[in-house]
């Protein structure tokens, strides 16, 4: 058997750590053993997926060294391996599932839905599935399909009793039946859900392992009862410990970066970003710290992963990262890097057209430009609530702002300038008002070029990551991010 493992990122975002982080331990698991790794697009979210993050995805993945022998830029024997590219496929086997009474048709509203887990919690308990769809008779079933009814096909979960599996890494693990919804499978929409769609990829693409973040152990059931429900041997399970921050909190973007493309704007060097990962709950076994991809698949063992939450420390990853440049980059390698990363053509064709007019003599540019290719700015976090607006205002109006980008599917300034205006709007700001502190927050100055000329060159990662340091800056009590969060309700429906 060909030892085949996968990683399946969901192109809806930003490429985050976490996915870095499991695709690293699922590609050293494979290549230790001479078998293959395989690149799977779960894009069945047609709302949030877009081909700008799946190919952010595929180019922070391959920045870091790890390439696939399957994917859909590669192809395979296995293709397509985008999910939006399998419809049908999944579509067969969720009726296959209900002709074999393995799973049902769900015609209930939203609306029925949500008043059922309503009495539920008003009844003290846990909302779940009711199963009402188990009690359609077949005349029932016919009728509403002949009149066009909407529907969802879901899993036929037991009642009763405990289901356990053998996790690779943790031993045997007991689940009961009753923690189990009766998970949708097939959505009104005619897409897949990741339970259906996964099992289905795995078993055609003959995947031989999975090695997931432990957030998904409640599901192995669901996942697993799947294969049982369509007599395939399911591959072997195991789940890695979950990054964590320095306060042992799952690893977030409100309290770390998250983004590889916000390290690789740093300046991380890829070799020591990827070594650094290889740290997370894993160790050679000599104990040494720092390490090439070559070495830690050499000495690979993932039996040897501590189960505790690794913590993501970035100054560590700071200390590991200079060693890197010392150690193994010669003065000409350096330089060359330096040119990679910032100081090239590309760059500078961007960065030109917004100095020019701005500058006298060739040294001006270093403090009108600086921070196109600085890290994080620093300032006097009082220039953010120095303007006429009020801080809280601003605060709330800020952290809105950020939310607004973080849904944005094209990065484009006349997108960004809209959503500021738009916020500022309902703040009942002048868009300049609003404008200062993100030109604080972005440059580090109170003038220099165009603030969102400058957010879209920066990109999408940096200048998230920069607006967010700045509401720390600010200060955001928990009082005050729950208020946000219902005003960031309204202004959805306003």
């Amino acid at each position: 058997m060909t030892i085949r493992t996968r990683v399946a990122p969901s192109p809806t975002g930003d490429p985050h750590l976490g996915t870095a982080y499991i695709a690293l331990f699922n590609y050293c698991f494979a290549k230790q053993q001479g078998g293959e790794f395989v690149l799977r697009i779960e894009d069945t979210d047609q709302v949030r997926s877009t081909r700008e993050s799946e190919q952010a995805i595929m180019d922070s993945l391959k920045w870091l060294g790890l390439n696939w022998e399957h994917g859909p830029d590669v192809g395979g024997q296995f293709g397509p391996y985008r999910q939006s590219e399998r419809s049908e496929l999944y579509r067969k086997y969720a009726h296959q599932l209900v002709e074999a009474g393995k799973a049902f048709y769900c015609f209930a509203t939203s609306e029925e839905l949500d008043q059922m887990r309503d009495e539920q919690v008003a009844a003290g308990l846990r909302p779940k599935y009711d199963g009402r769809g188990l009690k359609l008779s077949a005349q029932e079933i016919n009728d509403n399909l002949a009149a066009g009814k909407p529907y969802v096909i879901r899993m036929n979960i037991p009642e009763e009793g405990t289901f356990v599996f053998e996790d690779y890494l943790r031993g045997d693990i007991e689940i009961p039946w009753e923690n189990v919804d009766m998970q949708v499978l097939l959505k009104a929409d005619g897409f897949p859900t990741y339970f259906l769609a996964n099992v289905v990829d795995d078993h055609h693409m003959e995947i031989s392992h999975i090695f997931r973040g432990e957030e998904w152990i409640n599901s192995a059931p669901k996942l697993l009862k799947l294969y049982q429900d369509f007599g395939w041997t399911p591959p072997v399970l195991g789940h890695l410990p979950l990054l964590r921050n320095p306060d042992k909190s799952k690893l977030s973007k409100r309290k770390n970066p998250t983004s590889i493309n916000y390290y690789k704007e740093m300046g991380f060097l890829p070799e020591a970003l990827l070594n650094y990962l290889g740290r997370m709950g894993w160790s050679m076994p000599d104990e040494r710290e720092k390490f090439t991809l070559d070495d830690m698949i050499e000495h690979f063992d993932i039996k040897r992963v501590s189960l505790g939450g690794p913590i993501f420390d970035i100054d560590k990853l700071n200390w590991l990262n200079g060693l890197w440049i010392r150690e193994n980059l010669t003065d000409e390698q350096l330089i060359q890097r330096f040119l990679e990363w910032k100081f090239n053509a590309d760059l500078m064709a961007k960065v030109i057209p917004q100095a020019k007019t701005r500058i006298n003599t060739l040294s001006d540019l270093v403090e009108l430009a600086g921070h196109f290719v600085a890290g994080m700015p620093t300032y006097d976090p009082a220039l953010l609530s120095a303007g006429k607006a009020d801080a809280d205002v601003i605060r709330q109006a800020l952290q809105i702002f950020i939310w607004e980008l973080e849904a944005l599917r094209t990065w484009d300034k006349n997108e960004i300038f809209t959503i500021a205006k738009a916020v500022a709007t309902h703040h009942e700001l002048k868009i300049k008002e609003f404008l200062e502190p993100i030109f604080v927050a972005i440059s580090g100055k109170t003038s220099s070029t165009s603030v969102v000329d400058a957010m879209e060159i920066l990109g999408s990662d940096m200048s998230r990551a920069r607006l967010r340091a700045a509401l720390g800056h600010l200060g955001v009590s928990k009082k005050q991010a729950k208020a946000f969060e219902k005003a960031y309700q309204v202004y959805q429906n306003a």
